[in-house]
């Protein structure tokens, strides 16, 4: 896998007072707005430090402030959520395996987007060792067969995601922001793989009712929202024969964002 020389962000959370996983549970955004973003790391240590000014709080898992997270995505053999996406499917669905390092909890997800933008997400834990792959588990695959209209023998492991997050809330608690860096792909079919480097994708969760004073730092800071998906970037970086025209465009933001150009090993 390629490396790349990271920036360390221990200090700077350090200045965001914590909040805890029961804490984050309690809050209910009932008219959601998700919008991404993408920058690099040195932007998110000032966006780190305006954060701690306005009075964000960082979740805190086992004593930690940042939190990896392992995820396999699942599709078809034509990779048809894939080419769903690409091809501006208002409704799709993406299934993935997801483990919590820090806690090894580990879920089956089955994320589904309608025709107004929204996502909802449904979940199952399963074993740990079913990350790589769940569908030997007559549980699991019932779940998604009643959650998807994909089933256990139409998919297979395509992807491997690592990256660590950063988790900050408003103090008003009507906003959540996911803060994904250090993101690194393995293609289980081609065998390739490639990191984003410093790039870094956030993700504002907010209460569309109320005022957000995060979108008001990240615009300060020129930073833009963008749509960009961590699977179509990754199987667009390390399948060659993948349909995936549409989304060189995000790949080619990415490196203009980074100042770098992303390499596939």
């Amino acid at each position: 896998m390629p490396e790349n020389k990271h920036i360390s962000f221990s200090e700077p959370l350090e200045a965001l007072a914590p909040i805890s996983l029961e804490e984050m549970d309690g809050i209910k955004l009932m008219n959601r707005i998700d919008t991404k973003y993408l920058t690099d790391e040195s932007t998110l240590l000032r966006i780190l430090a305006d954060a701690a000014a306005a009075g964000y709080r960082v979740l805190v898992t086992e004593d930690m402030r940042i939190s990896p997270y392992d995820s396999v995505y699942y599709d078809t053999a034509g990779l048809r959520m894939f080419c769903d996406h690409h091809n501006r499917r208002l409704v799709r669905q993406k299934v993935r395996t997801r483990s919590y390092v820090n806690s090894g909890d580990t879920f089956l997800e089955i994320k589904r987007k309608n025709n107004k933008g929204r996502t909802k997400k449904k979940r199952l834990r399963i074993p740990s060792d079913e990350l790589m792959d769940f569908r030997a588990d007559t549980v699991a695959c019932t779940y998604l067969a009643g959650h998807s209209w994909f089933s256990a023998p139409d998919l297979s492991p395509v992807l491997e995601t690592l990256f660590h997050r950063i988790t900050l809330v408003n103090p008003a608690l009507t906003e959540r922001l996911t803060i994904d860096t250090q993101l690194c792909f393995k293609n289980f079919r081609t065998g390739k793989g490639t990191t984003l480097q410093d790039a870094v994708i956030i993700e504002l969760k907010q209460d569309g009712r109320a005022d957000s004073r995060m979108k008001n730092i990240l615009l300060d800071l020129r930073v833009k929202p963008v749509r960009v998906s961590k699977y179509c970037i990754a199987v667009t970086l390390t399948d060659p024969q993948a349909k995936s025209g549409r989304f060189k465009e995000k790949v080619r933001y990415i490196e203009k964002t980074i100042g770098k150009k992303l390499v596939t090993i």
